[in-house]
């Protein structure tokens, strides 16, 4: 471990996103805002403390090792929720304390969308930018885009683009260097986001709200410049844009780029994840289409239709975007929806949850455990995509998903201890953890009313599923800390 490296490039991420600060202020000044002081501050002390990092090791250079990259990423994303939060602190209009403050920065970067701010429809239009602007960048991961520009200032990344980037692209790079394969990805993620604004521009919104959902509907983040999210809007086609951008969003970036670099659409047919991935998403729109027809009496079959898709994309897809308050729909539906959202996107997405390939590959090793039973000798192997995956890969998945339910229980246990009812508790720790953002019971529209202490717990939560738990987990073993 080097730890006057890690303190370097620590030192230069920081700088580089204090500079992010900066196009709030552009946008008070732009609606004639006067309250930019806030952005000022923080950008002030980002770049001093990121200064103050950097400076005496300057000149420490060593390629970085897996640990380092590691300690990197996790103490990035858990100092920069810090930062994030001297804009909800520093301004008196919101009146946060402090633990809200860091609640809504960590459920900014880690893409979550859940909240404790109310009143979104009057809210100053920079502090609503910024809301969204953590979660695109969050999105795909600050990481990987430090990757693309750290080399320049001679550091390398591949350590920290294998402990950021969760998933199938984590073991394949799409490019032969790994500065190439994160500007790559970026690019595509640039694109996606300003096609989608575009749409949503056509569609009715104005221009700023545009944008704003844009960046929440590509990075997965949910946030809405109103209460009522896009319900506020009423209207099909801003729904249709969505549920298209989140479907793409949900799938595996390093396909899109493979499709793009190819120029054919067969990529996605032939990815086995990305069938698995219609198919569940096919069978949770049809539940809770039949559901709402025969549960709640809705006599419009075409807006039950439309109400089922998009909430099913929504929490499937981990965005957390609501037209309707699914909360309210009959239990079996609502929990259904919470249980839907532990599937998760795919896997290399700027979504969460379990992912679609394990799910996938666990489901097929079930299937061929039963097969096992009539056939004790026979060699019956698990495929993906027509291909064979080996058993040490199957055992991983099922490893990491013992890891997750332990992680689930845990939290949930310490939830109840806090005085949350079972109901909150339980949809609140599903939310949190797979950064999908609204629950059920007491944390259906925000998070306003839950006590410091389940706050924190949930902080924890929201961060260790951004960063897929072992990134996380990783650090607190003796093994880790071993020279």
């Amino acid at each position: 471990m080097h730890p006057a490296v890690i303190l370097r490039i620590f030192g230069l991420l920081l700088m580089i996103y204090s500079g992010t600060l900066l196009v709030p202020v552009l946008v008070a000044a732009l609606y004639g805002e006067g309250d930019m002081l806030r952005f000022l501050y923080s950008f002030l002390a980002t770049l001093l403390c990121g200064l103050l990092c950097w400076l005496p090791v300057q000149n420490r250079r060593r390629e970085l090792r897996v640990r380092d990259g590691f300690i990197i990423v996790t103490l990035f994303w858990s100092v920069l929720s810090l930062f994030g939060a001297l804009p909800y602190l520093l301004g008196q209009d919101l009146r946060l304390e402090f633990t809200d403050a860091l609640f809504e920065s960590v459920s900014g970067f880690t893409t979550t969308g859940a909240t404790v701010l109310t009143g979104l429809d009057q809210m100053p239009k920079s502090l609503l930018y910024y809301r969204h602007q953590q979660q695109w960048l969050g999105g795909l991961g600050i990481i990987v885009l430090a990757v693309a520009i750290l080399p320049m200032l001679g550091v390398g990344g591949m350590q920290m683009y294998r402990a950021e980037t969760p998933g199938a692209v984590k073991d394949s790079k799409l490019t032969p260097r790994v500065t190439e394969t994160a500007r790559s990805l970026w690019y595509i993620y640039v694109a996606l986001t300003v096609t989608c604004a575009l749409g949503y521009w056509f569609c009715g919104m104005d221009l700023f709200d545009a944008v704003c959902h844009s960046f929440s509907t590509v990075s997965i983040g949910g946030f809405s410049t109103h209460d009522t999210s896009l319900g506020f809007y009423n209207n099909a086609s801003i729904e249709a844009v969505a549920i298209l951008f989140m479907l793409l969003a949900g799938m595996n970036f390093g396909l899109h780029f493979i499709a793009w670099r190819r120029r054919s659409l067969r990529q996605y047919a032939a990815d086995g994840e990305v069938r698995f991935y219609f198919f569940v998403v096919a069978g949770v729109s049809t539940l809770m289409f039949i559901g709402l027809l025969t549960t709640t009496g809705m006599a419009d079959p075409a807006l039950s239709l439309r109400h089922a898709l998009f909430e099913s994309v929504s929490v499937i897809t981990t965005t957390g975007f609501g037209v309707a308050q699914y909360a309210s729909w009959h239990p079996m539906l609502a929990t259904s929806l919470i249980m839907a959202s532990f599937i998760g996107a795919c896997a290399g997405s700027t979504g969460s949850g379990l992912k679609m390939v394990r799910v996938n590959l666990m489901f097929k090793q079930g299937l061929r455990e039963i097969r096992r039973l009539m056939h004790p000798k026979a060699m019956i192997l698990v495929k993906l995509s027509s291909r064979a995956v080996p058993d040490r890969v199957v055992e991983a998945v099922w490893g990491f998903f013992g890891i997750y339910l332990l992680t689930f229980c845990l939290l949930f246990m310490l939830l109840l201890l806090t005085g949350m009812d079972f109901l909150s508790s339980f949809s609140a720790v599903a939310a949190c953890l797979n950064n999908l953002g609204p629950g059920l019971g007491d944390v259906t529209l925000h998070y306003a009313a839950v006590s410091d202490p389940a706050k924190w717990i949930l902080c924890a939560a929201m961060l260790l599923g951004r960063l897929e738990i072992f990134t996380l987990l990783v650090l607190f073993t003796p093994m880790f800390w071993r020279h």
